[in-house]
């Protein structure tokens, strides 16, 4: 009986020595996770700043467009104004 004790009590030990936890593996996956991590929040941050810049330069875009639209509607004016002018002096 006290043989099987002895023998069951290694086996127990060995089992644990062999399930049990590896400190060295779960050091290095949290070092890795942590890794990971900071990569994601630097990635993150320039996501934003790439947003950021293409809010503005949509922006301008829109301000460009706009003053686009104001040139084409005072060239516009102006041909209307010439046409006018020079059917009244053809008429006249």
């Amino acid at each position: 009986m006290k043989k099987v004790t002895i023998a069951l009590g290694a086996m127990s030990m060995l089992f644990m020595a062999a399930c049990g936890p590896n400190m060295q593996t779960i050091n290095n996956a949290t070092t890795t996770a942590e890794s990971a991590a900071q990569r994601a929040q630097a990635d993150a941050q320039s996501a934003d700043q790439a947003a950021t810049t293409a809010t503005q330069a949509a922006s301008q875009a829109d301000a460009a467009a706009q003053g686009a639209q104001d040139s084409v509607t005072r060239a516009n004016d102006a041909v209307a104004k010439m046409e006018a002018a020079f059917s009244s002096s053809v008429t006249k």
